[in-house]
């Protein structure tokens, strides 16, 4: 295994605790903006449907992973810019 992926280890660790707080806010943003409630519904609320609660995992999945990619892409950009490695 390459120094520079045993490196970057604890960094990617860290982003993906930062990534996944930062798509939980985001995700509940939105969930406001269209949703118009302040909470998403949980899937074993009896009081909200099906699509209700298959629409908000499918919108709470789509955020987490596109904010997950964006923060560790540039989590290797990054580290190529300052070691001149990408961390792959």
């Amino acid at each position: 295994m390459k120094a520079s992926k045993i490196a970057y280890k604890p960094v990617g660790l860290a982003l993906g605790a930062v990534s996944g707080m930062a798509a939980g806010l985001a995700f509940k943003q939105a969930w406001k903006m269209l949703g118009h409630e302040d909470d998403a519904p949980d899937a074993t609320d009896e009081n909200r449907t099906w699509r209700e609660v298959l629409v908000a995992a499918a919108l709470q999945g789509a955020i987490f992973a596109v904010v997950k990619a964006a923060v560790d892409r540039a989590g290797a950009a990054t580290t190529r810019r300052l070691t001149g490695t990408w961390p792959g």
